[in-house]
């Protein structure tokens, strides 16, 4: 038998999640990724005027964040433009904003409540919809046969009829070796929502045929008149997952 040597370095690797906690631990730092969750690329500046935080200060939580691999980086001139390091992130943070607790956050406009409440009702996470449309999709889909629950959901033999009627590309394993189907535990619905390969297709199809629109400088997208017509005579989705106005009132957080 061998007897192990104290003397003998033997080293292993195993998840610091201490160290990825301690890393969101600071609210600036989580505001600054939630924002983030839009897919987009910020600059620093524009990141510390939506922190409401001095530039300083903001890069030094960019390096932070970009050490820690939650944003990659890149350089346009004298410009530095960061973004989340991949869907990986994108939906490692939606599923914590979903197990978070809520806090009590004050709404001090009529305009600031319309604007929550479209936020909880279609938003981006990261490249596929997210809030009360993006659940709505992911049931009704299942419901009508399109996705199945085995271990965790899978894109059926009809799901896949469905999609190439609708025009869309394969959507199965690839270089990139992105899961096809995931799902993202909601953080205003508290139920899951599509993500994965799937999910970026069908938000970037609904994008390409105008059936949603994005805001210009928020992760709200609007469903125009012509997405509600598709999205009812494809899926059958009713028209109180179609309009925020029609859905019921969000929870506080």
């Amino acid at each position: 038998m061998n007897r192990w040597d104290a003397d003998q370095e033997s080293l292993t690797e195993t998840p610091d999640i201490a160290a990825l906690a301690a890393l969101l631990a600071d609210r600036t730092r989580a505001a600054i990724c939630m924002a983030l969750l839009d897919g987009g690329t910020w600059t620093a500046g524009e990141l510390a005027e939506y922190a409401s935080v001095a530039p300083s200060t903001t890069t030094e939580h960019l390096n932070l964040l970009v050490s820690g691999g939650l944003l990659a980086e890149e350089r346009r001139g004298r410009r530095r433009y960061v973004r989340l390091a991949g869907p990986d992130a994108a939906e490692a943070l939606e599923n914590l904003a979903g197990l978070a607790p809520y806090r009590p956050v004050p709404i001090r406009s009529l305009a600031e409540a319309n604007q929550r409440r479209a936020l909880h009702h279609a938003r981006t996470c990261y490249d596929h919809i997210a809030g009360a449309l993006g659940v709505a999709l992911a049931e009704v889909m299942t419901e009508r046969g399109l996705l199945a629950r085995d271990y965790g959901l899978v894109l059926t033999a009809a799901g896949d009829r469905w999609l190439t009627a609708l025009g869309i590309p394969d959507t199965g394993p690839s270089a990139a070796h992105r899961a096809h189907v995931r799902t993202c535990f909601d953080w205003t619905v508290r139920r899951q929502h599509l993500s994965g390969a799937l999910g970026a297709a069908l938000y970037r199809h609904a994008v390409d045929r105008a059936w949603i629109v994005k805001s210009p400088t928020t992760r709200i997208l609007s469903v125009t008149a012509a997405g509600r017509t598709a999205f009812r005579d494809r899926l059958g989705l009713p028209d109180e997952a179609l309009c925020p106005s029609l859905a019921p009132a969000a929870p506080r957080g």
